[in-house]
């Protein structure tokens, strides 16, 4: 058992100031390790800073607001991709690279054939070529590896809708009708550029190619970020657990790491999320965050998890212990006390001789006198209902101050009367050897001929049987639906 602290040993404690250091080097590494897991499902913000909600229930669809809210001013795909081996995929970063190439070199007069024969001819090869990549583009789905079909979907509704007004147009047609030299002069060569880089460059842009490395699985790089961290955190928890072992005699270096096992979640390179178990211990200790109704509810959720099996198994048990006691003939052993001879004796007493004086004493010394009152009220209606059922009793209670002098009189006999049967019973109540012996003789003499007229009668088989059933029943529809709410309840009004 490990000792208490010794006072001898405060130096080895751990100040609070690096207490506070390490929790928040583990709260900062803890935010990385979300933003590490949040990082390829959140890279299309994280790319553009964007915010825009897609609403879609069967025909209807819209989206708030029309135009993305940009929240996030910076583009940190290009400083963290390599973490996570992501890279910009060839075909739809040329694609990309192509459409700037033909805002390079258009114009209205290039696009009608009224400036240079040259420029026009080469945006006559960049728009035949746009129409051949985009063609390529959705029968290879490119955004199927990085698991964005639903964005290459995305592209080409709003590609479909934009050209023909329909969704159930060819998207494959819609591209090519798109960029085509008629299409661009006849809707607008600004407007229509201006719709391709608003509403389409940002989807293509999210598109990328994630390596796999040697071991079957997409590369993560993050190891190397969290390595320095593993290195705090490694040396912080020997030195902690050497600490334990030195202030307590009887533990191990072994045994303090098992009583810090919720720091080992720190070295995992998998379930990182798992390390919020140390880091709120760690804010805890530090006091930068007070717990205390968090543990209460966990503990008191804990327990509401628990407490309904046990409750409804402990005293399921009890009541099948005691149909077993009866089957077994506990009941005949009571009844027949004086005779059995494995029945134990722990203090050569008489309990229920016992019970009966205490019980007595109060009633008759403390609680009979305390409602002396109200008993000779009750008598006293009573006596005078019953004289009111004899004939002449209410002509002659008719008779001036009859009335009167017959209730002080009743009143009066009622009060001698109860004072005599107090007295008399209190008289019994004394150390009274002999008392003693005739109520036990009487109590025992009682529970033979019980017993002994309820086994000639065979009646207590039925009584034992029917007590079983009793049981049963008790068991089936009281104990066996104890439900969560009353558990609830009684756990609210425990304290935890």
């Amino acid at each position: 058992m490990p000792r208490p602290f010794d006072r001898s040993k405060k130096r080895l404690a751990v100040p609070l100031w690096y207490e506070r250091t390490l929790a928040l080097i583990l709260l900062a590494n803890y935010g990385l390790v979300l933003f590490d897991l949040t990082y390829i499902p959140l890279r299309d913000f994280w790319l553009q800073g964007t915010v825009q909600l897609s609403v879609k229930v069967g025909p209807f669809h819209r989206v708030f607001p029309k135009q993305p809210v940009r929240i996030f001013p910076f583009n940190i795909t290009p400083y963290y991709d390599w973490v996570k081996g992501i890279e910009p995929y060839r075909s739809t970063t040329a694609y990309l690279e192509l459409v700037d190439e033909l805002n390079s070199k258009l114009d209205e007069q290039a696009l009608d054939g009224a400036g240079n024969v040259q420029q026009a001819q080469e945006i006559d090869n960049i728009l035949a070529e746009l129409r051949q990549d985009s063609a390529q583009m959705i029968i290879e789905n490119p955004f199927q590896i990085a698991n964005k079909t639903g964005t290459f979907e995305r592209i080409k509704n709003r590609m479909r809708l934009h050209v023909f007004g329909s969704t159930d147009a060819s998207a494959t047609e819609s591209f090519e009708t798109f960029w085509s030299k008629e299409y661009l002069l006849k809707n607008g060569l600004t407007s229509q550029l201006l719709f391709f880089d608003r509403e389409i460059r940002p989807l293509i842009a999210t598109n990328y190619f994630r390596e796999i490395g040697e071991n079957g699985q997409p590369v993560d790089n993050f190891g190397l970020i969290d390595f320095p961290f593993f290195l705090i955190f490694l040396v912080d928890f020997l030195g902690r657990t050497r600490l334990i072992s030195l202030r307590y005699r009887g533990i191990s270096w072994v045994d303090a790491m098992l009583w810090r096992w919720y720091d080992l979640f720190l070295f995992l390179p998998f379930f990182r999320w798992l390390r919020i178990i140390p880091l709120t211990v760690r804010l805890d200790k530090a006091k930068l965050m007070d717990l205390n109704k968090v543990k209460g509810q966990a503990t008191q959720g804990f327990v509401a998890i628990i407490a309904e099996d046990m409750t409804e198994v402990i005293v399921v048990r009890l009541v099948e212990q005691m149909q077993q006691l009866v089957r077994e003939g506990a009941l005949r052993k009571i009844l027949d006390r004086a005779k059995t001879t494995q029945y134990i004796d722990l203090n050569n007493r008489n309990e229920l001789v016992e019970i009966i004086r205490i019980v007595s004493q109060v009633l008759l010394q403390k609680v009979l006198p305390e409602v002396e009152p109200e008993v000779q009220d009750f008598m006293l209606y009573n006596m005078q209902s019953s004289l009111g059922q004899i004939q002449g009793y209410t002509q002659l209670q008719s008779l001036p101050g009859v009335k009167n002098m017959q209730r002080e009189m009743m009143a009066n006999m009622i009060a001698i009367f109860y004072q005599r049967i107090l007295t008399i019973l209190q008289s019994f109540l004394e150390q009274d050897k002999e008392f003693e012996r005739l109520l036990e003789n009487l109590l025992t003499k009682l529970t033979t001929e019980l017993n002994l007229e309820l086994n000639q009668q065979h009646h207590l088989e039925d009584i034992e049987e029917l007590l079983i059933d009793f049981l049963e029943e008790f068991k089936i529809n009281y104990l066996q639906k104890l439900s969560e709410a009353d558990i609830e309840r009684i756990l609210g009004n425990t304290a935890i």
